[in-house]
This record gives structure tokens, C-alpha cells and sequence, in this order.
């Protein structure tokens, strides 16, 4: 399926139209997301933020529920909708059922490459930091990305090489399940600030407050 030129809506429920927040969406749910049964598609999260961002990145409204969630079986939050159009679409960008260990490249136009990064972060992404005792004053921070599919994670890497020159590391957790590519300071630097690169992307709130934080002891700061 083809995004029509003057962004034409189909009959569903879902705008089938590029812009920053379609892009943030669809990197959710590459990330955290669900394809189910050919038409319904689904987001878990224990952020309520997370689900509410997706639907106004969207642009829907639907209910809310609770479910549980991951080997523990902790409680958490779902949306569920159907909507063909959409979940074709999606096949047709690069998702799919059962997609955690085979997804690959997503077709996501170049403009939009960050926004959609922003949502696989905000997904599965994470930044730590710590104050090294080797050296004084020598503050250390990481932006990674995760993902249980080795030709997504070498993707995304190499999205972000072409557009930034920067390489990343990747790693895996022993058993292959896991892969986690991290970038540390200077890099990190670079890749937040193409990611936050307006004080209104959407995201989550939580998590910018933390790499504004981190960035602040470095001199640094996203956007404002």
C-alpha cells in the first residue's frame, strides 16, 4: 500500500499519511507493538503516557485497558484496535505478526528517520550515566537501542551512520536474545539532539527530563 501524495485518508481508522508523529508511532510500535489476526494492532505499555502519546501521534481515540504483561506477568496497559488498512500498510513498511526476532529494515522516509528513531526509543531505548573513578571529573553517558531481531539493530546502525557518521557498538546478551547497540557521550550527544529536536515531539516525558538532566552536567541541552 501506497501513502497517497496529497495525504488522502482511507476508510479506516488510521491517516495513512508520513509526518513527525506518524513516524514517532510507527517506530512504537516496531519496538513494543503487536500485529494480530490481519487487522487488529496492538501497544502494551506500563507508561499511560506511552498509549496516550501513540494515540495522539495517530490522531485516535481508543479505550484503554489493563493486561498482563511480560514473563513475570506484571500488570500493565493495552490499546487494541482494528483497522486493516493500517495493519496492511504496516506489513508493507516491514512489520508483521510475531515480529520481535525477524524484523528487519522499515521503510521510513529520510526526513523522518529521527522521529521514528524517538519512538523506538521511547519503546526500547534507554540512556544511563555515571561519574567514572578513574579519571576526576569524568562524567560517562550512553544512549542504546534494543531489540530482539540482529537485522533490525544492524539497520537502525546503519540508518544512523549514513545520516550521522557515527558507528555505535553492538552487543549481544550471551544467549543471542537480546542485542543492545550503544553510543557513548560525544555521539549520544549528537543522535538526542536530532531526535528532541523541538521541545514539542512528542515523547515520553520522563525520559527527556532525564537526558536533559544528563546533559546539563556536560553543558549540554535539547532543543528548546
Amino acid at each position: 500500500m501506497t501513502v497517497g501524495k496529497r495525504g488522502a485518508r482511507p476508510k479506516g481508522r488510521v491517516e495513512i499519511r508520513w509526518s513527525a508523529d506518524f513516524s514517532y508511532a510507527i517506530g512504537l510500535l516496531a519496538s513494543d507493538g503487536c500485529l494480530s489476526d490481519g487487522r487488529h494492532i496492538i501497544l502494551v505499555s506500563k507508561d499511560i503516557e506511552q498509549l496516550k502519546n501513540f494515540m495522539k501521534a495517530l490522531n485516535i481515540q481508543v479505550p484503554i485497558s489493563r493486561t498482563l504483561s511480560g514473563h513475570n506477568r506484571n500488570i500493565a496497559s493495552k490499546i487494541q484496535f482494528s483497522d486493516v488498512l493500517f495493519y496492511r500498510f504496516l506489513e508493507d513498511i516491514g512489520l508483521m505478526q510475531n515480529k520481535s526476532k525477524v524484523i528487519g529494515s522499515v521503510k521510513i522516509p529520510s526526513k523522518y528517520f529521527f522521529d521514528f528513531l524517538r519512538g523506538s526509543f521511547d519503546g526500547d531505548g534507554s540512556t544511563y550515566s555515571y561519574w567514572d573513578p578513574r579519571w576526576k571529573s569524568s562524567f560517562m553517558f550512553y544512549t542504546t537501542f534494543v531489540s530482539a531481531s540482529k537485522k533490525h539493530i544492524f539497520w537502525i546502525r546503519g540508518e544512523i551512520f549514513k545520516k550521522l557518521k557515527v558507528r555505535g557498538h553492538i552487543t549481544g546478551d550471551g544467549r543471542k536474545i537480546v542485542f543492545q547497540l550503544k553510543y557513548a557521550k560525544a555521539d549520544s550527544i549528537r543522535i538526542l539532539k536530532k531526535m528532541y529536536y523541538s521541545r514539542n515531539v512528542v515523547c515520553l516525558s520522563r525520559k527527556r527530563l532525564k537526558i536533559n538532566k544528563m546533559l546539563g552536567i556536560v553543558g549540554e541541552s535539547l532543543p528548546k
